[in-house]
């Protein structure tokens, strides 16, 4: 994905469908957590994770991601198996 600045002038209004192409184009990732004590005792937790976006744009950052944990790995294999040849 090409980044590119988000902005507007000040008397420019967005519009509802443009924020929402923007959110589905881009993604959008929300995350909380919410604890509720009572003396000092943790009673509740809640934790929150939302990512919100295209199925394309979705499959585009998880497709990158397994290829470079798939490029690690087999860098790892490699490391792994000159260790145990060189070893012998």
């Amino acid at each position: 994905m090409i980044d590119e600045e988000f902005a507007f002038d000040q008397d420019e209004e967005l519009s509802l469908l443009e924020t929402l192409d923007h959110v589905l184009d881009r993604g959008l990732v929300i995350a909380g957590e919410v604890t509720i004590a009572v003396a000092d005792i943790d009673l509740i937790y809640v934790g929150l994770n939302v990512l919100l976006g295209s199925v394309e744009t979705v499959n585009e950052v998880v497709g990158g991601r397994e290829r470079r944990l798939a490029a690690l790995r087999g860098r790892a294999v490699e490391a792994a198996g000159e260790e145990g040849a060189g070893g012998s």
